[in-house]
């Protein structure tokens, strides 16, 4: 058992190594916006939010707060992006499904994993730890589109 759990971690694709800082929300929702302004293709108008398309290899800042994740993401198939992640306000997880890969995003953190999508299909982001009455609703997703489209 000892000898699996790392080999575990190496090869296992849903065990991200990851990265984490301290921040403020003040601070890292400044950083969210910022690339929202600079890379917004669309809005989405059912839920009226902004669809960004940052260029591969780019960081890429997801807000998770009472009960959204924002904005949606619209990522490169085969590239890899720096996803970070914080919370505004309270505790979140970040599922990403199909390909199971799952976080705490903490208040006050600022989670760095790196992704690169390998299929042409949708991801849908969902919350795995309740955070109130609507968390039932939090979730969120990433438009995957072919290179060079």
């Amino acid at each position: 058992m000892f000898i699996m759990m790392p080999l575990w971690h190496i090869y296992g694709k849903q065990n991200l190594s990851n990265e984490a800082y301290r921040t403020t929300p003040q601070a890292y929702l400044a950083k969210a916006q910022a690339m929202v302004d600079q890379y917004t293709v669309r809005t989405e108008t059912a839920a009226n939010l902004p669809v960004v398309r940052p260029p591969p290899g780019s960081d890429v800042y997801l807000v998770a707060r009472l009960w959204q994740w924002w904005p949606l993401l619209e990522l490169e198939q085969g590239q890899s992006y720096r996803l970070h992640i914080s919370s505004m306000d309270w505790q979140h997880g970040f599922s990403l499904q199909p390909v199971n890969i799952n976080a705490q995003i903490l208040p006050g953190y600022e989670m760095v994993l790196t992704v690169t999508p390998d299929t042409a299909d949708s991801q849908t982001i969902i919350c795995n730890e309740f955070c109130g009455l609507g968390h039932h609703n939090m979730t969120g997703k990433i438009y995957i589109v072919g290179g060079g489209q």
